[in-house]
Formats: structure tokens, sequence, C-alpha cells
């Protein structure tokens, strides 16, 4: 991740419309005042406009700082340490967006996250069909995509720290027209 991440990487990993429906799901559960941690942040967090209190957790701290939604950041490769800076119980919500796909210690991340999150918080990720093949985790690409959600969800009940499991799939969206792949549909 470290050499990964050496320079950053300001491009758009999903397209506009992936962009709005994660926006969409986080406000949902996300209320302006709540205390928010973006795990695993760039310089884009998808958050809803009237989310404020949000603090990052990165990579590459050029595109953590030209993230307009952070409050603050801080920079931490979680698959060298997966254990986060914060007090117990810190946060209201923390999001992944785009991401789990990368964790190679998720269980420990997952466990973590358990650790920082308010009692009644939410633990909220978002994942496509888009990654970086040379980076994301081998069994990642070696499963079909439904599955995907099933090895997420593995994640949850085998740090034993979650109830109330909940999965949403989101599917059969044309590329938008300002997507650069738009014309290979």
């Amino acid at each position: 991740d470290q050499t990964f991440y050496t320079k950053p990487r300001f491009v758009n990993h999903i397209d506009t419309t992936a962009m709005q429906r994660i926006s969409n799901l986080y406000a949902r559960f996300i209320k302006p005042g709540m205390k928010v941690l973006d795990l695993m942040s760039s310089w884009i967090s998808h958050l809803p406009e009237d989310i404020e209190n949000v603090t990052g957790l990165g990579l590459n701290s050029e595109e953590l700082e030209k993230n307009e939604k952070l409050a603050n950041f801080i920079v931490q490769d979680l698959n060298r340490r997966p254990v986060m800076p914060f007090k117990d119980q810190e946060f209201d919500v923390v999001i992944c967006s785009i991401s789990v796909e990368y964790m190679t210690a998720p269980i420990d991340i997952f466990r973590e996250v358990a650790r920082i999150l308010k009692q009644g918080g939410y633990f909220i990720l978002t994942f496509s069909e888009r990654w970086f093949p040379t980076k994301v985790v081998n069994i990642w690409s070696d499963i079909h995509p439904f599955e995907r959600m099933g090895l997420v969800i593995e994640y949850f009940r085998k740090s034993g720290q979650y109830e109330n499991i909940h999965t949403e799939s989101v599917r059969g969206f044309p590329r938008p027209a300002d997507d650069k792949y738009y014309d290979t549909q």
C-alpha cells in the first residue's frame, strides 16, 4: 500500500451514478451532527452535502488534504497496523467506500471499527465492480461478484462484534455519459 500510494491518485474510482447512489445510501443513516469516520479515505468522501463532522483515515496525505468533507485526517496503513488511534465509542458512523477489497486483515479492522463505534452506531461499507487489480486481495478477484457480499458478511460475522447485518445490491444502471468508459457498454 505504501508504494501504491506514494503518489496521490486523483481519479474517480466509480462513476457519477454510483457516487450519487452511495451518497443517498449514507444519507439514510448519517444525520447532521453525527461524528463520522471515513475509513480508507481518499480525496472524495461520497457523503451528503450536509454532513460536516468527518475524520478521514487514509494512505496519502495529498489526497486527504484535498478532501473538502474532512475536518481532520490521519495517515495510516491499516494493512500494516489495524489498530486505530481513536477512543472507544468515539464515532456514530464509520463508512468505508469502495475499499474493503483491499483489506488484508479485515477481521481485525472490523473488530477495531466495532471498538470505536458508539452503541447503536453504523459501519457502512460500499464496493463496486471497479478496483485496482494489482492491489485487490486475491480472494476478491477469485470469486463471483455476487459472492463478494457474502464475503463481507463473513467479515462482520467472524469479527463477532455486529448484529443486524444488512446488505443491498444495486446493479443494472447504465454508465452515465460523463463516464470515460461510456462508449464501451
